[in-house]
């Protein structure tokens, strides 16, 4: 197991490495309870908002949707929002995330395994999991509260 977390990490690694500028997504999803959806990565520590890479001719729009599907196992319904564009200087200048909020989403009855996903769940704003990023919890704060603060993750 331990292997394997190795391997998938310097793949990660070796991808951030050798890529062009990226453009990257996540998404703000919220139940009924005023939980917020994290998922945690088997190759990277910490919790995050579902999302990932826009790949070359996909819409930002379009990604959201497909790594909430893979990541979480949820299908958005309807478009989702575009709350604010920041560049993500924890990795390089080139790269931006675009943050996306969708309240409309319902399960999937039907779903493979996602060998990059460890853990999934939804959480009280107030007792958000260990581990849970800086740059998570700033931007939650900010889509909660309505205002942008800062243009970086």
């Amino acid at each position: 197991m331990a292997d394997n977390r190795i391997i998938r990490k310097l793949f990660h690694l070796l991808w951030l490495f050798k890529r062009p500028m990226t453009l990257g997504v996540r998404v703000l999803i919220e139940n009924e309870q005023g939980e917020i959806l994290l998922v945690r990565h088997t190759y990277v520590t910490g919790w995050y908002l579902p999302g990932g890479g826009v790949e070359p001719g996909e819409t930002s729009e379009e990604a959201a949707s497909k790594e909430v599907r893979e990541e979480a196992y949820l299908e958005l319904l309807g478009e989702p929002q575009l709350f604010g564009i920041y560049m993500n200087k924890n990795i390089s200048r080139r790269d931006h995330v675009l943050l996306y909020r969708c309240d409309k989403w319902r399960e999937l009855k039907v779903f493979e395994p996602n060998m990059e996903i460890a853990e999934i769940g939804f959480f009280p704003i107030d007792n958000l999991p260990d581990g849970t990023t800086p740059g998570t919890k700033a931007r939650l704060g900010e889509v909660l509260n309505g205002k942008k603060r800062s243009n970086y993750w």
